[in-house]
């Protein structure tokens, strides 16, 4: 297992925390964001997070590890990878969390649902849900970091190698909104507050 100091240690060196305006996936804004995709440049950094993460959950019979798309796609491989588990993942269709490409869940099959960072839990609810429309089960989630400051609650346990409490808010309480500082949607190009 790798205690908060490694984890963090390993987010350093793949520069995975940024520090601006951001806008998050959830729509909240925030002076910090944690862009997993850094990490997933490389693969042994990789593997020791994801394997870290799987076994929190050895032994309890996972027969298929699942994601969203696409943040969770590699991750979802190396859980499944060390619990010798399938891998798959969900994607939108028509704005719905849902298995496509011809991926199937069994009837009453052991799931567990990856994700690198969770904020509200959006996507991992859905993807939750589209576990059950299957007739499969989700027996857990496992996360990277949670920044949820302790509001995600799925139902199933959830583990997190980290967990991340910084300020998150609407855009209407937002701090930086009110000082002007430029908004930066990750992945995109820079998006100018207006006054």
């Amino acid at each position: 297992m790798l205690n908060h100091e490694e984890v963090l240690a390993i987010f350093r060196r793949a520069e995975v925390l940024k520090e601006g305006h951001f806008l998050l996936t959830s729509g909240l804004h925030s002076a910090h964001y944690l862009q997993c995709a850094q990490l997933l440049q490389y693969p042994e950094e990789t593997a020791k997070l994801c394997t870290a993460l799987a076994e929190n959950f050895e032994n309890q019979e996972i027969t298929t590890v699942i994601g969203p798309a696409i943040g969770a796609i590699i991750m979802s491989y190396e859980v499944a990878r060390h619990l010798k588990a399938r891998s798959l993942w969900a994607e939108r269709e028509n704005g719905v969390m849902s298995l496509r490409r011809g991926f199937s869940l069994r009837e009453g099959e052991k799931v567990l649902i990856v994700e690198d960072v969770v904020t509200t839990g959006g996507s991992v609810h859905e993807v939750i849900q589209a576990v059950k429309q299957h007739g499969a089960i989700p027996v857990g989630v496992g996360v990277l970091v949670d920044r949820s400051n302790g509001r995600c609650d799925f139902g199933i346990p959830m583990v997190s190698l980290i967990k991340f409490n910084v300020e998150a808010n609407p855009p209407e309480d937002c701090r930086l909104c009110r000082s002007g500082v430029p908004l930066a949607k990750p992945g995109s190009r820079q998006i100018t507050v207006m006054p």
